[in-house]
């Protein structure tokens, strides 16, 4: 049985749902079960949390699977991304308090910043030879500086809106994230068979 990885919930799970679903793949809402076999191919649907979809991938637990770009970012997964999807768009950007003295990311130099994506922010700061204080959070980073745990955040942002309820303003983007389609390295001749019968082509012109 052909297995696709998707958010249980987050930002992506309706995109990656109503994505499936155009492809011609038929299923119900998971309810209580975090697994949801298809009505009219042998594929099933996996709700799982984010951080879990590229490891279950990567091993091939899952055949494939709807990620942000920004997670095989941070992950440094070099899984095939099969296509870059129309969903999902969201920026990943260093932000401060709106009455902060910093301009840009070399104003933060031996100062703290908190982020969820630590790996990300730390492979940043190397290429730019600075040696800030990364704050590990893993959630509601944009509280941070109002809690005086860090002179600056680095997150992800779709709209702006939740920084700017925040009091924090964009000193720089590095770079735009969006949902991908990505495959496991183990798949097989039978299961590529069955992907070839969901829209395949479809899916790789994205």
């Amino acid at each position: 049985m052909l297995k696709i990885a998707i958010q249980n919930k987050g930002r992506l799970s309706d995109g990656s749902v109503n994505f499936l679903k155009s492809l011609g793949l038929k299923f119900d809402s998971p309810g209580r079960s975090l697994i949801v076999q298809c009505e009219n191919l042998d594929v099933s649907i996996l709700y799982m949390r984010t951080d879990d979809i590229v490891d279950c991938v990567e091993s091939g637990i899952a055949d494939f699977g709807i990620v942000g770009e920004n997670v095989l970012f941070e992950k440094s997964s070099n899984l095939n991304v099969l296509a870059k999807l129309p969903f999902g768009e969201c920026s990943l950007v260093l932000a401060v308090p709106e009455n902060s003295w910093c301009e840009k990311f070399d104003d933060l130099r031996g100062r703290r910043i908190a982020t969820s994506y630590p790996n990300t922010l730390s492979n940043y700061l190397r290429k730019k030879d600075l040696n800030s204080e990364i704050v590990f959070l893993s959630g509601s980073v944009e509280i941070a500086p109002a809690l005086n745990i860090a002179d600056a955040i680095f997150d992800i942002t779709q709209t702006g809106s939740t920084l700017k309820a925040n009091n924090l303003r964009i000193i720089e983007k590095l770079f735009t994230s969006r949902a991908v389609f990505i495959e496991s390295p183990f798949l097989s001749e039978e299961k590529l068979k069955i992907i070839n019968r969901i829209n395949y082509e479809n899916i790789k012109c994205c």
